[in-house]
């Protein structure tokens, strides 16, 4: 049984992580194709070079962000709502959020800024991605803070309001400096979804929002360019790393 289960895990983990590791040292290929020709950095410089792909980067890490202190700042407020008033009734909702198809999201969130630009006289553009990426984004905040405040002794905070402290003195100075690993790292996590989405982005950008998953999709979908192999390793190993402190930051 032990050496069924091992073989399993180890299937399962070759079976995701081995793409990966093939695009990465293909990344690093001399060749435009599948064959290898030896090593070489020329795609890493050619990315560097290409003044779309960076420029879809720079929107990717504006667009993440200004999600990020956004919704970091919405949903660790509402996950110590939560909490204060132990409501299942308003918890539930955000597990179907979570659960909801992106592709249904992305829809919604177009008819929603359709209907609202018709009387704002207004257009699709970063500010439609910046708040479309909150609005997915604060469900993972709460998720993860709420994770953090279920540890967290009460009577620490009623402690200072019996010594004349205001509520908000109280959530200042003793509860949210006690959050604060988790608040980290669920900004880490929602950096790292806002950065990375594509379908919800590509509804609502406009044509001067695109952001670097769009870009690259465009790419790949014109044919074979190792630089997407070289942006998308650079990707991985990036988010990764963000993923890894986030979780580590979480069981602090």
């Amino acid at each position: 049984m032990n050496r069924l289960l091992t073989l399993t895990a180890v299937s399962l983990y070759a079976f995701l992580h081995l793409p990966l590791l093939v695009l990465c040292a293909f990344s690093l290929n001399r060749s435009r194709f599948t064959v290898w020709e030896g090593f070489s950095l020329d795609w890493y410089r050619a990315a560097l070079g290409d003044g779309q792909l960076m420029e879809a980067a720079l929107n990717s890490v504006v667009v993440a962000v200004g999600a990020t202190l956004i919704s970091t700042a919405i949903g660790t407020l509402c996950a110590y709502g939560l909490w204060k008033r132990e409501s299942r009734a308003f918890t539930l909702p955000l597990s179907l959020t979570l659960a909801t198809p992106e592709i249904v999201t992305g829809v919604s969130l177009l008819a929603f800024f359709q209907w609202a630009f018709r009387y704002l006289h207004m257009q699709l553009g970063m500010h439609t991605v910046v708040l479309a990426h909150v609005s997915f984004s604060i469900a993972f905040v709460v998720m993860v803070v709420l994770a953090r405040l279920r540890t967290f002794d009460r009577s620490l905070e009623e402690a200072a309001l019996d010594l004349g402290a205001t509520e908000w003195q109280a959530f200042g100075r003793v509860t949210l400096p006690n959050l604060m690993p988790g608040v980290i790292a669920a900004a880490l996590l929602a950096f790292t979804i806002s950065f990375d989405d594509y379908v919800i982005t590509s509804m609502v950008a406009g044509v001067d929002s695109e952001t670097l998953p769009m870009a690259l999709y465009a790419m790949a979908r014109r044919g074979a360019n190792p630089a997407v192999n070289a942006v998308s390793t650079v990707m991985v190993v990036g988010l990764g790393a963000l993923i890894l402190v986030s979780e580590r930051l979480r069981k602090r």
